[in-house]
């Protein structure tokens, strides 16, 4: 090519470079112009299913466009989050999602977690609560390493295989002192299966929350036996916190929005801007802790990030102590 050549089509490329960057900010300017697609991992109906859209509706009045949520169900809620991964990032496909993310790539599922996104904000969190059955010699969870010790290998505690339960037990037993040895981890497909195993007895303790437990506190099938959250929550105000009774631990499923990497950052912020005004709203915030026995902790940007690194830390932690059998 000669040089004038070459000078040509430098020039075109820097024009062609320079109209695209131009294209880009106008659509940043303006965005958001469609609809957008929120992913949801899971199928409907469940908490994360209906927090999410709760919240997305109110939120959308602040974006101008309708927030459109999507259940993609399957593999262990990285269908939908590999989906949203490779999407493209404009910002019209959005995901809503969880401590799932970390945990599927802990257990060998993926091979990507939390930093293959971009983190928008932490939404919600749902505290749990390790429970048993109404009679069982244990009422409350400091009882619980003096029971394992007095029936070694005889205890039994039900969890999800890799899910957020496994992982509780796991960090459950290193703060309280249990030896993972002594005790019978039984797994089941999911929530419902461990509810009725609990009521039937089959196993000894499970982990609920709000959500999938609290009609069962209520009317006193199942006792829970600690709240793991800095506070005791407002509708179970004579439940102690696990601080309370010496085990250092908090755990909760902690729901926030995700955009694919790459999402320019005023994107980001629009959609973060739009999410903190809806949780704003007094009946929203209602909605979430009495309905759903959740909590709303709004955290953008950096915040965010510094949550989800420490997050994902704990969670390797407990993960040391898992065999996962994939």
């Amino acid at each position: 090519m000669t040089r004038s050549k070459l000078a040509l089509s430098t020039t075109l490329a820097a024009i062609g470079l320079t109209s695209s960057m131009a294209l880009v900010s106008t659509a940043q300017a303006d965005y958001p112009e469609q609809d957008i697609r929120l992913i949801i991992p899971y199928g409907p109906g469940g908490a994360t299913d209906i927090i999410f859209r709760l919240i997305s509706q109110e939120a959308e009045q602040y974006l101008g466009e309708s927030i459109v949520p999507v259940n993609m169900a399957g593999a262990g809620a990285t269908l939908g989050s590999r989906n949203v991964k490779d999407a493209s990032p404009d910002g019209y496909t959005l995901l809503g999602s969880h401590d799932t993310i970390a945990l599927s790539k802990l257990a060998g599922t993926v091979d990507y977690s939390y930093d293959a996104f971009e983190p928008i904000a932490l939404l919600t969190q749902t505290i749990n609560i390790p429970a048993t059955y109404a009679g069982h010699a244990v009422n409350s969870a400091d009882e619980i390493a003096d029971y394992v010790s007095e029936n070694p290998g005889q205890v039994r505690f039900s969890m999800i295989p890799s899910s957020t339960d496994h992982f509780f037990w796991a960090q459950f037993f290193e703060e309280a002192g249990i030896d993972m040895a002594n005790v019978r981890l039984v797994g089941y497909p999911d929530t419902g299966q461990q509810v009725s195993a609990l009521m039937a007895e089959e196993v000894d303790f499970a982990m609920f929350n709000l959500p999938s437990g609290g009609a069962f506190f209520e009317d006193g099938t199942f006792k829970p036996l600690g709240i793991a959250h800095p506070e005791r929550l407002d509708s179970m105000p004579d439940v102690a916190t696990l601080r309370e009774q010496g085990i250092a631990m908090d755990h909760s499923t902690s729901r926030g929005i995700f955009a694919p990497k790459g999402t320019p950052e005023e994107v980001l912020d629009a959609v973060a801007q739009a999410y903190g005004q809806a949780l704003e709203s007094e009946q929203v915030k209602s909605r979430i802790e009495n309905e759903f026995g959740s909590v709303v902790r709004f955290l953008a940007g950096d915040d965010y990030q510094a949550f989800l690194t420490e997050n994902e830390a704990a969670l390797s932690a407990a993960a040391e102590n898992i065999d996962f059998q994939n």
